[in-house]
């Protein structure tokens, strides 16, 4: 069989390294000039480093047994993760339930009620009940407006945006906090996270060189033009500048979903109504590359909304600094829509706007701190969840015949990673050698 796969990042390579392990002819084509899709990298101090900031849970499952069959589980490493909030001029880290207790923004009834609302998110099993009610809705019920101002509402607004954060479904904040309550042995243990050892690059560069070594090709650079299917069940691609037709069997495309609707010809109305429905919110990152720490918290939330950024994820306080010659990386994140004034600015200008906020959370820090900064726009990272998001997912089955769609729009409730692309890919491999076997 042959089989045209659209995207080189974990999904992509996924779904190649099954289909090319069987035998089967895969044509893999990337528009961009790296493989890794989200998850790629660049070099920091001489290390390959993820352009927007990663790691594992330890029920990631999926990606962990990707590692251990094709031999590198031994360098997947687990840490204890540290997990704070900024607000009022001070950062209350959140290492253990009991942490809540010092969380002074709310008053001490208050406290309670927000670890009791946590407990009762942990122990819902049916989170379908949660779909068609909106996490303000259910927070404020559960708790009251004072905790969802203090804590929820900040996080929600800079991940979802102004025009979006109120209407995102508590089936998404059920499917975030369940994931890491897993990452825990207990309600009193620490979180612990994993990361490869010399960075995701490692699986990546592996798993083309597998899907090489079983006569795969990849196309970096290489954009699709157009999809067709055909009355004889072959998906026909329009492929390059050349604009080259090319035949396969079956098509596993991963792109956004509002490109593959520009892309594909014959879908029906309902489909691409679905496909249009998904709203996308695309990460913005700064890293820094630091002489000293600029805290001891790995994972920091922003509460305060007077600071532009939404989350310092300081990479070095999980893995060590020693691994980047004792320089200390640091993330500054956002999400945002394309056409806010954040999105649009230079690196250069959203550095100097972002470096007057970091001696909010240090004051030691000094602008001679900074070795280094790299700017990082990564288009459609974060769709946007909201109620009943399930009723409108497109399905993998596109309604054209041995055409595939496998995006991070169909990681639903649980948020979008690596461990959810590989399984997808995987389950799209199957699935179309499986209707090939039955037609």
């Amino acid at each position: 069989m042959k089989f045209g796969i659209i995207g080189a990042g974990a999904t992509g390579l996924a779904a190649a390294y099954d289909l090319s392990s069987k035998g089967h002819e895969v044509k893999i084509y990337e528009a961009s000039d790296f493989i890794g899709g989200h998850a790629s990298t660049f070099q920091v101090a001489g290390s390959e480093l993820e352009k927007g900031y990663h790691h594992w849970f330890t029920n990631d499952t999926d990606i962990i047994s990707l590692m251990d069959e094709v031999g590198l589980k031994e360098i997947i490493e687990w840490f204890p993760s540290s997990v704070g909030t900024y607000q009022n001029g001070k950062v209350y880290k959140f290492l253990s339930p009991l942490d809540l207790m010092k969380y002074t923004p709310l008053g001490f009834m208050d406290r309670i009620r927000m670890g009791l609302s946590s407990l009762q998110i942990r122990y819902i099993k049916d989170w379908h009940k949660l779909e068609s009610i909106s996490a303000k809705e259910w927070l404020i019920g559960n708790t009251n407006t004072e905790i969802y101002h203090a804590f929820w509402e900040p996080m929600l607004r800079g991940k979802f945006g102004e025009e979006n954060y109120e209407k995102v479904s508590m089936a998404w904040i059920w499917g975030k906090m369940t994931t890491r309550f897993a990452s825990r042995k207990n309600i009193l243990a620490k979180e612990v996270l994993g990361y490869p050892n010399g960075s995701f690059s490692h699986l990546f560069q592996l798993l083309a060189k597998i899907c090489e070594s079983n006569s795969a090709e990849i196309f970096l650079s290489t954009q699709i033009k157009r999809i067709r299917g055909s009355n004889s069940g072959d998906v026909f691609m329009t492929i390059g500048q050349q604009e080259k037709e090319e035949a396969f069997d079956a098509v596993i495309a991963s792109t956004p979903s509002h490109i593959f609707d520009r892309l594909t010809e014959g879908l029906s109305k309902e489909y691409r109504s679905k496909l249009l429905n998904i709203e996308y919110m695309a990460a913005v990152l700064i890293v820094l590359v630091l002489k000293h720490p600029l805290s001891d918290v790995y994972w920091l939330n922003i509460a305060d909304r007077s600071v532009p950024f939404i989350g310092i994820i300081e990479h070095t306080n999980l893995v060590g600094s020693e691994r980047y010659k004792g320089r200390h990386i640091v993330y500054l994140s956002n999400y945002l829509s394309e056409d806010h004034e954040l999105y649009k600015m230079t690196g250069n200008e959203l550095f100097d706007t972002y470096l007057p906020h970091l001696k909010k959370i240090n004051p030691d820090f000094t602008a001679d701190w900074v070795k280094e900064y790299h700017h990082h726009k990564i288009p459609n990272a974060q769709p946007v969840v909201d109620t009943n998001y399930g009723k409108n997912i497109p399905a993998h089955q596109t309604g054209i015949q041995n055409l595939y769609l496998a995006n991070t729009s169909q990681v639903y409730p649980q948020d979008r990673g690596t461990n959810y692309s590989v399984a997808m890919g995987r389950k799209m491999a199957h699935l179309a050698l499986l209707n090939l076997k039955n037609e």
